[in-house]
Formats: structure tokens, sequence, C-alpha cells
């Protein structure tokens, strides 16, 4: 490697540890001067180009972006609106981080909270691919404050009915679906009685909550399931 004249580019990247064609990006965007030429027309680099090209590896390990750069060297002043939101931005991310590992701590403890929307860790473990799918489209199409009561509905084990229902064959007969709904119906009551938010969040419609959420009932349920549905409803509501 030559030691006086100058250094090439392919040089000059060997030594500062990048590549030739970041240089001329940096050569572009005008982040790094030209260098003077040899007669041959080769470019002839000096120490100058090696500083400016490891500072700018400095601020770019920082965090710094190429375009704010500039703002760094025109006065302590950008260089410090720079820093401080880099920080900020930093901050928010390590944030963000550390509640992904929570949840992530979460689902390695109960795998299935995976197939769910964050913020469900209260929801049985044994609850039926239906409901964990009703829960995901919910989460959805409803606001953060809506679904606040699902949230905090508290982890119990299925009733008996409950599974009942969730194993229902798709060719039971008509008496089994109105027994079932006549012994469901209660525990629906008691459960609207306790939490009449959730009553409320059944009944909240909208251009986009009210289609999806009826398709996705209509596709995540049995037909069998959905016959039975709707005669808990009949029963609750006189109907």
């Amino acid at each position: 490697m030559r030691t006086t004249g100058g250094w090439s580019t392919r040089e000059l990247a060997r030594i500062a540890g990048t590549t030739v064609k970041t240089i001329r990006y940096y050569h572009r965007i005008g982040l790094l001067s030209e260098p003077e030429r040899a007669a041959n027309g080769y470019k002839l680099y000096r120490t100058a180009h090696l500083v400016r090209l490891l500072q700018i590896r400095r601020l770019v390990d920082l965090g710094v972006t190429l375009a704010d750069v500039p703002a760094m060297e025109e006065s302590a002043e950008g260089a410090e609106q720079v820093l401080r939101a880099l920080d900020a931005e930093l901050a928010a991310s390590i944030e963000r981080q550390q509640h992904m590992r929570e949840e992530l701590a979460a689902v390695l403890d109960r795998p299935h909270l995976a197939e769910l929307p964050a913020g469900f860790g209260n929801l049985p473990d044994d609850l039926p691919a239906a409901e964990r799918g009703l829960f995901t489209v919910s989460a959805q199409v409803f606001t953060p404050e809506q679904l606040e009561p699902l949230r905090n509905l508290p982890d119990e084990p299925r009733s008996a009915v409950a599974v009942e229902f969730d194993t229902l064959p798709a060719d039971a007969s008509d008496e089994t679906r109105q027994s079932l709904a006549e012994r469901f119906a209660p525990e629906v009551r008691r459960g609207w009685d306790a939490h009449p938010e959730l009553l409320a969040l059944a009944q909240t419609g909208g251009p986009l909550v009210s289609p999806v959420m009826l398709r996705s009932i209509a596709e995540l349920f049995t037909p069998a399931q959905i016959d039975v549905l709707q005669r808990i409803n009949a029963i609750l509501t006189g109907g």
C-alpha cells in the first residue's frame, strides 16, 4: 500500500472498514468531498478523507441517520437536538422491546397465547379454536376501550355446559340443541348480570363491526352451534 501520493478508493475503503460503494454514495449525497486526482485520473484520498469517513461511521454507529449528519455539524444546538431525538426514539424502542419480552415470557409459559391478541392472557388455556378466532377478530374491529371488559374477565375453567357446546356434534338433534340452549342460557345470563359491559359490547354495531363479527361467527362456529346461540338469544330476550 502506498504511503505517499494518497490512497485509492479501494485502499481507503479497506482502511476505513467500509466499501467502495459506500464511499461513492457519500460522494453522491455530499457527505464526503471529492479528492484530488493523479495525472492518470485516479483519485488520491488523504488522511482528511479517512478521518471524515471514520467520523461518519461513528455517528452512524450511534444511530444517527445520514440525513441528520449535516445537522450534527452545523451547530452544537443542532447536534444536541438530533441526539436528544435519537435518545427518545431509542428509549421508546427499548420500552417496546421490553414489552415484547414480557409477552414472549407469557407465551413461553402458556403457548396458546401466541394465537391470541396482546392483552388476553386472562383467557383460559382450554379455550376452543372458534372462540380464540373470535377474540382475534374482535381485537381488530373494536377499540381498546371497548375491549377492556374482555381483558378483565376472570381466568376460570370452562363449565361443563360450555364444553358440551364446544363439542356439539354437527348432526345434533333438535331436542339436544334445545336442551343445551336451555341449560346454557342461565349461565350466559349470569355472565351478563356480572359483567353488563359485555352485553353492551355484544350489541355494539357499526359499518365494519357488525358485518365482520356476524360473518366471523357464521364461519367459525358450526351450524348446530349457531342454532344453539340463536335459541339462547331467544330465551334471554323472550323472542
